[in-house]
């Protein structure tokens, strides 16, 4: 292995959506399902859930881990993440997410999954990294 971990976690905080596109199951199934097309990944499964009176959860297993989002419209907010064991176009995938969902705000924190394994020193802390798309 010519890396330091097993796999990448994105986690995306999405601010200031636009409330209507996060609280739509079709477009965010979509916009999600276009994301996993741009990073490269393998799509095995999707599934989504609208939930009452609002809001959408969905997860799209992939050959290389998976592609997940839950959704607070009455916040504008939208929670994604993304994990793979793979290198795929991360950035991309999430650019495109961030871009469609119109968010005027985001954070988006990376962490190196199973860096423990392939560190022989077993640090204690989990690295993470923030970027900025």
């Amino acid at each position: 292995m010519d890396r330091d971990y097993l796999g990448r976690h994105f986690i995306a905080e999405l601010y200031k959506c636009n409330p209507v596109t996060i609280n739509n199951i079709s477009a965010v199934e979509k916009i999600m399902t276009e994301a996993v097309i741009i990073s490269g990944a393998t799509i095995i499964k999707p599934f989504f859930h609208t939930f009452s009176p609002q809001g959408v959860s969905g997860i799209i297993v992939i050959s290389e881990s998976h592609f997940a989002i839950h959704t607070w419209p009455e916040y504008s907010y939208a929670a994604v993440d993304l994990f793979s064991c793979s290198d795929l176009r991360y950035e991309d995938a999430l650019k495109y997410i961030k871009d469609k969902f119109e968010s005027g705000e985001h954070l988006i924190n990376v962490i190196n999954r199973g860096s423990r394994i392939t560190d022989t020193s077993l640090s204690s802390e989990t690295p993470a990294t923030k970027i900025t798309l």
